[in-house]
């Protein structure tokens, strides 16, 4: 592996968009959600958002784990 693609890998982002469709939503109610509670375009964040952020947590978990034994570390 060369330096390019390990830190390509390694700074690669989850997104509104892998949040919103993991959740069943739109991309546009996840950016609404971030808002704050006083804005006009405000919404309530998708119900189980926090198992939806979870899941989305131990993918990128494991995919940093295995860059790393990759790697050697």
């Amino acid at each position: 592996m060369d330096f390019v693609s390990a830190t390509d890998r390694l700074t690669v982002c989850m997104s509104h968009s892998d949040i919103a469709y993991e959740a069943g939503v739109s991309v546009q109610a996840i950016r609404q959600a971030r808002m704050y509670p006083q804005a006009e375009g405000y919404r309530s964040p998708p119900s189980g958002w926090e198992s939806v952020v979870a899941k989305l947590a131990r993918a990128r978990a494991a995919e940093l784990v295995k860059l790393a034994e990759e790697l050697g570390g």
